[in-house]
């Protein structure tokens, strides 16, 4: 009988990891900091052609791009003459399980039946759960989903259980937890005892199964108006659709594409804080992930997380909550497309880019999600009410409070956006390295890793060193 208490499942974590993902990452790793990434990707990943070919078989994919016509008048209406982009949406909830993770559940959810795994198990409060569930549910496979729910008074998000029960739906077996270590500590001993393939968010089978939609948005927007996008708008909480979007679109040739992230502000709230946990009202994309997973990718349940969003971000834009549920409603009342939060996120920073940017250049929004009735702005508004929040109308940037106050625009024009300084984040990234490594000496090979793995350059990372108490030596 192996023992089940905390601290010896985690002794064991790397062990149940290797079994259950079937990835020796020890062969990609070169130092505690230095691996090889695009090897890794290249060796266990799929390539886009196989990736296309998976997802066709269980209908995942070739969503359409959708221009949003009646809100490009709008925004050509209030915008400075001269200024006024086309924005495009990639309609991701017309997938299986109505969400872009249809594409990264595929692939991982493949090679499972591939490889004789029985069945899949996947730790998430977001829509990959249902995703997982449909994509084997589709193949045949058993499914165990383990999700956050609660805070430790069992008080739980309208947004959260409304996932859950997409997960029953599809015929998952869902494992409903309170927030904090136990998730992890959970989804170890359940892969432990079953013997399923972790279809874990962050392998790379994960992320290239995400690169089919930047590659479709590359094709779909050269065929709508004769050129790629100028910049993409992707919501951003862990960086799994960041990167494999950007990645997608490298491959299709749209290199010169701006790949901009938006999170929901919710700053100095943490997101595994049981106190902090009913304060926020979006469960994925926001800061309390977008964060952490950029400046320490590798906090994730796998060695080397796939998903590295630094490496392909250019511009990082917050938005507020209320912003969000705004341009959820316009969204629905001016295009009749009513959709979840996640991509309206994305949408929201897009609405603000366009009324700035030149009237030529065009902006994709990378996705949609459905939506339910535990999804909806009235859900989580009345949910937001009851946990003692203050909603009111007026300029969400200037009043916006996160945990204590949503703040709705009035109008259109004060839909707006912080600019997240890139510098600071990656400063952070090196902040963390120092930390979690206990280290202060850095060689010139561990130098251009951070600089590839922030997309800046070695001078710029070497400067953070220094600043930070470190220092550069020649070995």
């Amino acid at each position: 009988m192996r023992d089940l208490s905390y601290d010896a499942v985690m002794s064991r974590k790397n062990e149940i990891m290797k079994k259950a993902v079937g990835i020796d990452y020890e062969k990609f790793i070169s130092s505690e900091i230095i691996f090889d990434y695009e090897r890794m990707m290249q060796e266990v990943g799929y390539s886009l052609d196989k990736v296309r070919e998976i997802q066709s078989e269980t209908g995942v994919g070739n969503t359409p791009l959708v221009e949003l016509k009646q809100i490009n008048r709008l925004i050509k209406k209030i915008a400075p003459k001269g200024k006024g982009a086309r924005i495009f949406i990639k309609d991701e909830a017309t997938n299986p399980s109505g969400s872009y993770k249809d594409r990264r559940a595929s692939v991982s959810v493949y090679h499972a039946q591939k490889h004789g795994y029985k069945g899949v198990i996947a730790a998430t409060s977001g829509n990959y759960g249902a995703a997982v569930a449909s994509q084997a549910a589709k193949r045949g496979l058993k499914c165990i989903i383990t999700q956050e729910c609660y805070d430790n008074r069992w008080v739980g998000q309208p947004e959260i259980l409304e996932k859950a029960r997409s997960c029953e739906a599809y015929g998952a077996e869902v494992v409903q937890l309170t927030v904090g270590p136990e998730l992890f500590y959970y989804t170890l001993v359940l892969l432990e005892e079953t013997g399923f393939f972790n279809a874990s968010l962050y392998t790379p089978y994960a992320i290239a199964g995400v690169e089919s939609l930047g590659y479709e948005i590359a094709e779909q927007t050269m065929q709508m108006v004769g050129k790629y996008p100028d910049a993409v708008v992707i919501t951003h909480a862990g960086g799994g659709i960041l990167t494999g979007t950007a990645r997608g679109l490298k491959k299709a040739g749209a290199s010169e594409t701006k790949i901009i992230a938006a999170s929901v502000n919710l700053r100095g709230l943490h997101m595994a804080s049981d106190n902090d946990f009913n304060k926020k009202y979006f469960t994925t994309g926001h800061t309390g992930f977008g964060i952490p997973f950029a400046t320490f990718p590798d906090r994730s349940d796998v060695p080397k997380n796939a998903a590295r969003a630094l490496r392909y971000m250019d511009r990082y834009l917050l938005v507020t909550q209320g912003e969000v549920f705004y341009i959820t409603e316009m969204l629905a009342q001016l295009e009749g497309m009513q959709r979840g939060p996640a991509g309206n996120t994305s949408l929201a920073a897009a609405f603000a880019l366009a009324l700035e940017m030149d009237d030529d250049k065009v902006i994709v929004v990378n996705e949609t999600e459905y939506t339910g009735a535990g999804k909806l702005p009235s859900a989580q508004l009345t949910f937001a009410r009851k946990m003692g929040m203050e909603i009111k109308r007026g300029d969400p940037i200037k009043e916006d409070l996160p945990g204590k106050r949503i703040v709705i625009p009035e109008h259109p024009s004060q839909i707006g956006y912080i600019e997240f300084d890139m510098d600071e984040v990656r400063k952070s990234y090196v902040k963390e390295v120092i930390k979690r490594y206990n280290k202060k000496e850095f060689n010139k090979q561990e130098i251009e890793f951070m600089a590839q793995d922030t997309n800046t350059t070695t001078e710029k990372i070497v400067k953070f060193v220094k600043e930070l108490g470190g220092e550069v030596i020649e070995a």
